[in-house]
């Protein structure tokens, strides 16, 4: 299965970076919508990816509308983190997929709204306790990034670890 995890104009660089990194981990591709809140040259991206920047595929979208027109939700299996979602994330079946697409919005604003009401079957959310407002961006990518992997039996995935042979 590919795995694509997209970031609608990202602001924060670290959770960027620490995405990069998950990405390179897991082997999805990272898109990255603009505008961003930061240059991808900026030290605090490069040191939170660390020295697997190389190791990620990256696809850079001029605007969301210019993504959206690229991969149409209505011919790929694309799922909207927000917080609204109307599913769990664990609900979808992943594992009878081919390819992917988990998008995530903006650190202060998630998604779009007019996004999130027309493909308001597509959005799922990370079950929390009521009085919070969200999870960290990078945490909540990775959190469903390896459901979906959970859900192939880690396809691809090193299963037992390189240490303990």
């Amino acid at each position: 299965m590919k795995l694509n995890i997209v970031l609608v104009e990202p602001e924060i660089p670290q959770n960027t970076g620490n995405i990069a990194r998950t990405c390179a981990a897991i082997g999805a591709k990272l898109h990255l919508v603009y505008p961003l809140g930061f240059s991808i040259s900026e030290k605090a991206v490069k040191r939170a990816g660390l020295d697997y920047w190389d190791k990620v595929e990256i696809e850079e979208h001029m605007s969301f509308k210019e993504f959206l027109e690229k991969y149409k939700p209505e011919e790929n299996n694309m799922y909207f983190v927000t917080t609204k979602g109307k599913h769990v994330y664990s609900e979808p079946e992943y594992k009878n997929m081919e390819e992917v697409f988990l998008l995530f919005g903006k650190e202060t604003k998630g998604l779009p709204e007019d996004i999130l009401q027309k493909y308001i079957d597509k959005t799922i959310r990370i079950p929390m306790r009521k009085t919070l407002r969200s999870l960290n961006l990078s945490n909540s990518v990775s959190i469903v990034a390896y459901d979906v992997f959970r859900q192939t039996n880690f396809e691809g995935l090193e299963e037992i670890s390189k240490y303990f042979d």
